[in-house]
Order: C-alpha cells, then structure tokens, then sequence
C-alpha cells in the first residue's frame, strides 16, 4: 500500500497546516512547468497531488490511516508477534490495534477543534464590527472630541490596537477560508479552491456590504432616535462625528478579548 506521508516527507502525526505546507513546497518544486516538462518529476507532482487529496482532508485521512496500520501490521513476517495466532500475541495486537485507532480519532477531535476556533476566530470579529458600526452610527458618542489629552491618547492607541487585531484576524480567515479565483498557476491552486468554500472577492464584498448595510441602517434608525442625545448630551452628539471611525475597532478588540477569556474558562 503506498504510504502517502513519505509521498510528502512528513510524519504520520503531521498536523494539517505542516502537511499543507509540505505539499505546497514539493508541488512548487515539482511543478511541470519549473521542470521544462521533465516525465520524472511529472509523475512525482502527480503523486504528490493524489497524496494531498486524501491526507489533505480529514475525513479521507482518517479512513486512509485505518487502511495504512491495519496493511503495516499484516505485512509483517511469519515470525512476527502480528502473525502469530497465540491469544496473548492476538490480545496484544488487539490492544496495538485500538491504541492506534485512538490516536486517529484523538487527532481527528484535535483538528475539529482547531478548525472550530478559526471558525469563530472568523465570525466574531466580523459579526462584533457589523454591530458595532450600527450602534455607533446609531447613537454617535463623542468621547474622543470631548476627552482630555491622556483621553485622547487612550483612544487613539485602542483605536490602533483594534486595527491590527482586526487586520490579524481577517488575514487568517483569508487564509483560512478564501482562495484566490485570478490565479490558477497549478492543481495546487485547484485542489486549494475545492477545499475552501468562498473567493477572496466575494469575501471582501461581502465585507464591504455589510459594513455599508451597518452604516445605512445606522444613519436611517439614528435619525429617529433622538432620547440619547437629550438624556446625556456630554456623551452623544446630535450628528455623526468623523470620530466614529475609532469605535468600531476598539468594540471589536474588547469583544474578542472577552471572548477568549470566556474560550480558556470553558477548556
């Protein structure tokens, strides 16, 4: 049976990002047309490729690991504790067995979670900016305008810190769930794209829409909505500020932070 992590020179216990890596740095390597169509490496980028379809992906890799122990264990020599029929020998290799398929399954859940976090590590952060844009446009505070120096500075180095959270959390997602639809330069990008669900173009529009959804709604809501403005005047203003823009980010940055607090309380 071909073992497909030799294919790809990396260990059985491999997480998905090390075998995704692996597979990209020998297809880049091997590729037809870095090689001036040379048959050999052809055939070798055609292994790899076949390799990372089935270790590529969860569900296959774990069937495909069951196949593989159960083929290395039977292929073993006459002498060898796996073929022998001495029940304590068939009691080990029971046990050999189960342990083996533990540790797929132990994996398995380990890369479910993994896949899980990047998950909400996606949605907060976006959901927590939609929302945010519409409360701010809705009630348009005036903390920044009205603060005192060290208050400005506050907000300013918050406003920063929430940019680059939300800057770090997009490019993961990008990388995570996006493929890029104008460059198709091998079956690396190909198989990439099947296993990513949305194109960066739609990702980044439907970023775009709903950013500009958030602020519609917030400017057609907060014109009608007038008691925050009367109630507490030092804090809200009666138009939209451009300091707006600085809340967003920083609702994001305290929302993401709670939410990986409460993530560590539930492990």
């Amino acid at each position: 049976m071909r073992n497909y992590y030799e294919t790809l020179k990396v260990s059985p216990e491999a997480s998905g990002a090390e075998i995704k890596s692996a597979y990209r740095r020998l297809a880049r390597k091997l590729h037809p047309d870095v090689n001036h169509g040379c048959e050999e490496t052809a055939l070798r980028f055609a292994e790899i490729a076949e390799a990372y379809e089935i270790v590529g992906n969860r569900l296959e890799r774990s069937k495909y690991d069951k196949k593989l122990r159960h083929a290395q264990l039977n292929n073993s020599n006459g002498d060898s504790v796996f073929a022998s029929n001495n029940r304590h020998a068939q009691r080990w290799r029971q046990m050999v067995y189960e342990k083996r398929y533990n540790e797929i399954i132990d994996r398995m859940i380990a890369e479910e979670r993994r896949e899980a976090t990047a998950m909400q590590n996606a949605i907060f952060p976006t959901v927590a900016l939609f929302v945010s844009t519409l409360l701010v446009v809705i009630f348009r505070p005036k903390i920044f305008i009205d603060a005192a120096i060290i208050g400005k500075i506050v907000v300013v180095s918050l406003f920063i810190a929430g940019v680059i959270h939300i800057v770090g959390r997009l490019r993961d997602a990008y990388e995570h769930y996006t493929y890029n639809e104008d460059i198709h330069e091998s079956i690396l990008d190909e198989n990439e794209s099947k296993r990513k669900p949305y194109s960066r173009r739609t990702a980044t529009m439907f970023l775009i829409a709903g950013l500009l959804t958030s602020f519609g709604l917030g400017l057609l809501i907060g014109h009608y909505v007038e008691f925050t403005y009367i109630a507490l005047p030092s804090m809200f203003s009666s138009t939209l500020k451009p300091e707006f823009v600085f809340y967003p980010p920083i609702v994001v940055l305290f929302v993401d932070m709670m939410h990986a607090f409460a993530s560590r309380l539930e492990n």
